[in-house]
């Protein structure tokens, strides 16, 4: 209700153009969310699926280039002459030297194969020199966990990232045991994976991608910083440091990502590798955020300009409008003779045309009407003559009033105190009705005149009518129209004294005080009523129309000016049974001090 309040009272102009905003930006809104939405899950689910592809050739690439140094292993593992050259007992530095002179395999494999960055062999021969090729480990390589773990996997391949002691440079490295066949010894050999040329692989994906091992080392990646890092050392999530394969949803330096991981474990090998490919949603979403920033852009000037021709289309319809309004509000201050001439043949200069053809009937109706009042009111100046002429013909209130008084003394003069009192009562309720205004009085006078009446019909029927009044202190200065208390007596006399077969009838009035009411009761113990005739009184006095019935003249008359002078809230309330007689009952407003005693005596 009020958003319909406040489109009553807006503009419209201002209407119109929230309207046409309403109609055309809500589903444009609508269509552009959902489509961006739509747009967004597509290039999210494209994006994973060239992850998975990208992540599938890296670990094809990676692993030819590992399967190099897997196969010099291999070969070494089985070179007799290596194992001679590493477990033979020396007796001078010479022939350390002669022999590592005659032994060329090592050298010629980092000449052949770019995938392999070094080769060393491990043993612990006192006798040997260190050559960077053949070396004795120390004490803080055979406490490695990478040594020990080469010594305990009973020749499988085993893969880490080591340090190289002769650039301090780490790098991927192939480990595993070789047993000397002649002295059962356990050297270990070390084949250092040229880690450029795995870095060569990863910088051909779009994507931020790395090779990390068991560890979680980062031993090859494609952005800056990350290669040589520990993966706990970036802030990624658990998931990525623990799952081994699959895609999923995770955090990466603090950003909403798509992980996709392939694991990669060569023959022969004890453990392996694991190629991460991550892409954030902001990257993968950031050219689709672009344009529809700038299509956004675009509908919104084109939203401007519709705006700002709207408005102005429904100003001219307004201004027309206008126009015809001030010829209405001319016309309303009596102007007929007003003529409205807006041009066009839309549906705005029909109604100009049919406005101007209405003022000119109105205006012929108004000067019939205004001939039609002037005899009228010529006609009700002669029969209002006459009646004066005949009420002055018929009584003359000081005549009626003097002939009265002349009774009553006459009737004094003789000893007759009833006659006499029942005259003074009757010129007493005439008087009374005749002064009688359309303003309030004082409940103490409607007693009066009530009292007056009562004691002229007890003069009549003498011991058969018996009257009480019960007045509460605060109740006499309540204000009620004039004549209402009256008719309800009379109304008891009629139907409630009269149509009682035999003994007296008790009229009673009472009136008590409460709050901000007077409650004015007439009960009487007559002849009463059935309750079809109440239910049919109830329903007249309600009626919006009065009824035809004599009988009921006097309460519907009371009734509506009680509902008129207070509202619907008041009224008549009657009770009544046959044989136990009727009670009628009204609300006032207010009660105030008391007046003067009763006139009637």
């Amino acid at each position: 209700m009020f958003l319909v309040r406040a489109l009553n009272d807006m503009q419209l102009r201002k209407k119109l153009s929230l309207i046409f905003i309403a109609v055309s930006m809500i589903p444009l809104l609508i269509s552009g969310v959902f489509l961006t939405a739509k747009l967004r899950a597509v290039m999210i689910r494209e994006a994973f699926e060239q992850a998975e592809s990208n992540v599938d050739r890296v670990k094809k690439r990676t692993e030819e280039v590992i399967k190099v140094p897997l196969d010099i292993s291999y070969q070494l593992s089985n070179d007799s002459r290596m194992k001679l050259v590493a477990g033979r007992n020396y007796g001078s530095y010479t022939e350390v030297i002669q022999s590592f002179r005659q032994y060329t395999d090592i050298r010629d494999f980092l000449r052949l194969y770019k995938e392999v960055k070094g080769i060393r062999l491990y043993t612990p021969n006192p006798t040997i020199l260190n050559n960077w090729e053949f070396m004795q480990p120390d004490a803080a390589t055979e406490q490695s966990a990478w040594y020990k773990n080469a010594l305990d996997q009973k020749g499988l391949a085993g893969w880490s990232y080591i340090e190289d002691e002769r650039d301090q440079t780490r790098y991927l490295s192939l480990t595993r045991k070789i047993t000397l066949d002649n002295r059962k010894q356990e050297c270990v050999l070390v084949v250092n994976v040229n880690s450029s040329l795995l870095n060569s692989i990863l910088a051909q994906e779009s994507f931020s991608t790395m090779i990390v091992d068991d560890d979680n080392n980062i031993v090859a990646a494609n952005r800056p910083g990350m290669y040589g890092k520990n993966l706990s050392d970036v802030h990624v999530d658990r998931n990525v440091l623990t799952q081994a394969a699959g895609s999923f949803d995770a955090w990466l330096e603090g950003q909403p990502s798509k992980v996709v991981i392939a694991s990669l474990v060569p023959q022969s090998s004890w453990n392996g590798l694991r190629i991460i490919s991550v892409f954030s949603e902001a990257e993968i979403v950031k050219d689709t955020n672009r344009v529809i920033v700038q299509a956004t852009i675009v509908i919104a000037a084109s939203m401007l300009a519709a705006i700002l021709l709207v408005y102005a289309s429904a100003s001219l319809i307004t201004g027309r409008l206008l126009r015809l309004s001030k010829q209405m509000s001319k016309v309303g201050t009596g102007s007929w003779n007003t003529y409205l001439d807006i041009d066009g043949k839309d549906e705005i200069g029909q109604l100009s045309r049919q406005f101007n053809a209405l003022v000119v009937r109105l205006g012929q109706l108004m000067s019939e009407v205004q001939e039609t009042h002037r005899q009228k009111r010529r006609l009700e100046q002669k029969q209002n003559e006459i009646k004066f002429k005949m009420l002055a013909s018929q009584i003359n209130p000081h005549f009626l009033f003097n002939t009265l008084e002349s009774i009553r003394m006459e009737a004094h003069l003789r000893g007759e105190e009833d006659i006499s009192q029942a005259v003074w009562q009757l010129s007493h309720m005439i008087r009374s009705s005749l002064e009688i205004g359309n303003e309030q009085i004082p409940l103490k006078e409607e007693l009066d005149m009530a009292v007056c009446y009562l004691e002229l019909q007890k003069f009549r029927y003498e011991e058969k009518l018996i009257y009480e009044l019960d007045i509460e202190p605060g109740a006499e200065g309540a204000k009620l129209p004039p004549l209402v208390i009256q008719p309800l007596v009379e109304n008891s006399i009629i139907h409630g004294l009269e149509n009682k077969e035999e003994g007296a009838t008790l009229i009673r009035i009472h009136a008590s005080a409460a709050k901000d009411k007077v409650m004015v009761e007439i009960r009487d113990d007559g002849a009463g009523m059935e309750p079809e005739r109440l239910s049919r009184i109830d329903r007249e006095l309600n009626e919006p129309q009065e009824t035809d019935g004599a009988s009921r003249i006097g309460l519907r008359n009371v009734h509506d000016r009680l509902k008129l002078s207070y509202g619907e809230a008041y009224g008549l309330h009657i009770e009544s049974k046959r044989g136990e007689g009727t009670r009628v009952s009204f609300y006032i407003p207010g009660g105030t001090k008391d007046v003067s005693s009763n006139d009637c005596g």
